[in-house]
């Protein structure tokens, strides 16, 4: 499983990205260009000391991501406010890459378009939208809580199923 932002707009939802990322021991792709100056030492610096145990892939643009997960037996899992289904009942693989749009503008359509499934996260009827690194987490822990696949953490190994 990966995590995938498009163009992010704000570099502390970065920095809480990478740390999501680290904790959870997830791959963060970032899809530039970036609405502020982005650079390795930015992320590290914007990461705290979290830097050191996140696996961050900076791509130059969404054709660059393309070609680099275009031939992987990988789905693109988009989560954006016009998604078709609710996040929470998708049957997400330990393939899928989550990806996440711009705070301001979500994704343009050939981002739509290249997505294998459109999900939402359904909220009250007033609210607009979610942080991005919220709506993240939640997918993460809903996908991760699916596959067992949360790290150990020290945690002694849960009892076999059956």
């Amino acid at each position: 499983m990966r995590l995938a932002l498009f163009q992010p707009d704000i570099p502390q939802n970065l920095g809480a990205a990478v740390r999501l990322a680290a904790c959870l021991g997830v791959p963060l792709d970032v899809i530039e260009p970036c609405g502020f100056p982005v650079s390795d030492r930015a992320i590290r610096r914007a990461a705290l000391d979290y830097g050191p145990i996140a696996e961050v892939k900076r791509h130059a643009s969404w054709a660059n991501f393309r070609t680099e997960f275009a031939p992987k037996d990988q789905r693109l899992v988009l989560f954006t406010t016009k998604g078709a289904q609710p996040f929470q009942h998708f049957k997400f693989l330990p393939t899928d890459i989550l990806l996440f749009g711009r705070e301001s503008a979500g994704v343009p359509p050939e981002v739509h378009e290249a997505a294998d499934a459109r999900l939402a996260v359904p909220m009250a009827r007033a609210a607009r939208s979610l942080n991005v690194v919220n709506a993240a987490a939640m997918a993460l822990a809903v996908a991760l809580a699916q596959l067992d696949a949360f790290p150990a953490n020290g945690f002694p190994s849960p009892a076999p199923r059956g």
